[in-house]
């Protein structure tokens, strides 16, 4: 069966997925790469969407609209990330929580925005289902090839010192606030495409997408998966989004079922998936040795 002989159902979950998988690699780069958490990530995604919904219904082609959303996100994420310098750890968290919380305030109240009434009739990306589909899964996989260069580049030595310790980082001469402003900028820059590509996928978008549940669904896609894990992140992404599409119940009782597997994760695989995926390879390693003693 190829890719135009699947039902419009199945696209939408694939592009779902495909959405998904970028928008929480996104938030890998800031939280598993350079272990700066954020509660809030779900504003810069919204970031991303608005921009390019404005774009588009300005006139703007598609692909200039996903470029404006990616650097519109980026500006802002560096602004907070330049703002949060200072803080880390519980602090950074509320900061970011509360950037999230200021998005939402924005985009309720602002006329120009739709208010709560949100922005209907953004124009298509001119792509047919299977076409969109494509396009989405192509970005996704280039947004992971992406991740998984930065992880095994020197940038990703670095991003693991800094995680570690910043003190310890800072001493050994690495320039951390440079550094996590680069997290920055490339996290949300990727957080504002995935929010370009869910606006023309659903062609409406009202606060309700991007509130703090999201951030913290992105954030367990993060955590379930395996904080840092590129593959373990993934595979996080891809089933929890398309969770709610097969079992509808759960999309009322979200919260509650990811806090549920939040909890399942840290209290008995804190390394996700991955973590555990990497634990059953140790342990047939293990038994092989001991057998060939």
């Amino acid at each position: 069966m190829t890719m135009f002989e699947i039902g419009a159902y199945e696209l939408t979950l694939i592009t779902t997925m495909g959405i998904a998988v970028t928008f929480a690699l996104s938030l890998n780069l800031i939280t598993g790469f350079c272990g700066q958490i954020s509660l809030g990530h779900a504003a810069f995604y919204g970031v991303g969407a608005y921009t390019s919904a404005m774009l588009t219904k300005a006139g703007i082609p598609f692909p200039l609209a996903i470029i404006g959303a990616a650097a519109m996100a980026s500006i802002i994420g560096v602004i907070v990330g330049l703002a949060s310098l200072r803080v880390r750890h519980d602090f950074l968290a509320i900061t970011t929580m509360g950037v999230g919380f200021l998005f939402l305030g924005i985009v309720r109240t602002w006329d120009f925005l739709g208010a709560e009434m949100g922005i209907a009739g953004i124009p298509g990306s001119g792509l047919d289902k299977s076409g969109y589909a494509i396009l989405v899964i192509v970005i996704a996989v280039v947004v992971a090839l992406f991740s998984l260069y930065v992880k095994r580049s020197w940038m990703g030595y670095v991003f693991d010192a800094i995680a570690d310790d910043e003190d310890t980082a800072r001493v050994i001469g690495i320039d951390v606030a440079r550094y996590k402003l680069a997290a920055f900028a490339m996290g949300t820059a990727l957080a504002g495409v995935a929010g370009a590509l869910y606006t023309h996928q659903v062609r409406f978008i009202d606060p309700a997408s991007f509130s703090f549940v999201e951030s913290i669904t992105v954030l367990s896609m993060v955590v379930i998966g395996g904080i840092g894990s590129v593959w373990g992140v993934i595979f996080a992404a891809g089933v929890l989004s398309v969770l709610p599409q097969w079992f509808q119940f759960i999309d009322d009782f979200k919260l509650l079922v990811y806090g549920a597997l939040l909890f399942a994760v840290m209290r008995f695989s804190p390394g996700g998936v991955a973590g555990m995926v990497k634990a059953l390879r140790g342990d047939k390693k293990n038994t092989k040795k001991e057998a060939a003693a």
